[in-house]
């Protein structure tokens, strides 16, 4: 892979990582309200499918959305002013962390209900085929989605009505605290596409490259009018299901190994093996850093939506 691209996504992964940690830490005192769902752990999905299609392509997030938000290229500044519930975030404040939307950059938005974006990207890959603008929608979505009925019912939809949509399990492992293997007995996910007569594919979900380039066909064959495909992204989170869940149900051998293969230490890897020097790769690092630091002090600081401004979009009965 082109050492720019790579460099890109080494980025766009860092600057993941690095937010969400400085998100935990604002939860912790006191400045985030409600849950915080990290994408600790999963940030090589977000990064590698996002990199694969163009601006104007749509993405539909989930209820931990701040990865796919920052591969699309938000400004995390309003992000992290979003997640703090004040007048400077994409959605004033009103959204927080499992309503991040953005439709300047055709991000349709997180949803704090499981599954419930998968109808959304199948409405808009309706609207897309209506209107010929040639562009393809992302939905990601969860292993516990995968046994909502609107997941088929979406699927089957986009599938014989050919719409441009690419459906991506993010497979971390649990559903909340469900572990995916007492759910299916499917070994692989994307082994549902079979029944909608759609591609199916199963990737590693903690090699960013790889993930980029399982996307590259299932993008083209939306975008040529082909239909959709399921790719499922195997990964594993790095916590509990939210900040509050300690994940004491998760074996602490499994956790270890999957973190030998951390998205960003595979990343970086492969920056070496570019012949990207460290230099260069500390240098991506600082920068990303002052970058979350600027973030979180613009947030901090932002003026929290006065009363009577929010009540002028509440309509009484």
């Amino acid at each position: 892979m082109d050492s720019n691209l790579l460099k890109q996504m080494y980025t766009t992964a860092l600057t993941i990582r690095r937010f969400e940690e400085a998100a935990i830490e604002q939860y912790r005192q006191g400045n985030i309200y409600g849950y915080l769902h990290p994408y600790l752990g999963e940030e090589a999905i977000a990064t590698g499918a996002i990199a694969a299609i163009n601006p104007d392509d749509y993405i539909v997030s989930t209820h931990r959305g701040h990865g796919h938000a920052i591969a699309k290229g938000h400004d995390v500044k309003l992000m992290m002013a979003e997640l703090l519930g004040k007048e400077t975030g994409y959605c004033k404040g009103r959204g927080g962390s499992m309503h991040v939307a953005n439709m300047k950059q055709f991000n349709l938005g997180a949803n704090g209900i499981v599954g419930g974006g998968i109808p959304l990207a199948t409405g808009a890959g309706m609207a897309i085929k209506q209107k010929k603008t040639n562009q393809v929608v992302l939905c990601f979505f969860s292993d516990g989605a995968v046994n909502n009925g609107v997941f088929h019912e979406s699927i089957n939809l986009a599938a014989i009505y050919h719409l441009p949509v690419v459906f991506i399990i993010e497979n971390n492992h649990y559903a909340a605290s469900t572990p995916v293997e007492n759910m299916n007995l499917l070994k692989d996910l994307s082994a549902h596409a079979a029944g909608y007569g759609i591609p199916g594919l199963t990737v590693d979900g903690n090699d960013a490259v790889k993930v980029y380039n399982a996307m590259v066909e299932p993008v083209r064959r939306a975008r040529s009018g082909a239909g959709p495909s399921l790719i499922e992204c195997k990964t594993y989170r790095h916590r509990g299901h939210h900040v509050n869940d300690p994940g004491a149900y998760m074996p602490q051998d499994v956790l270890a190994e999957w973190k030998t293969r951390d998205p960003l230490i595979v990343l970086r890897k492969q920056l070496v093996e570019a012949k990207v020097s460290e230099d260069e790769i500390e240098t991506i690092g600082t920068k990303v850093d002052s970058l979350i630091e600027e973030a979180v002090k613009f947030a901090v600081e932002s003026p929290e939506q006065p009363a009577e401004e929010f009540l002028k979009e509440i309509i009484a009965l």
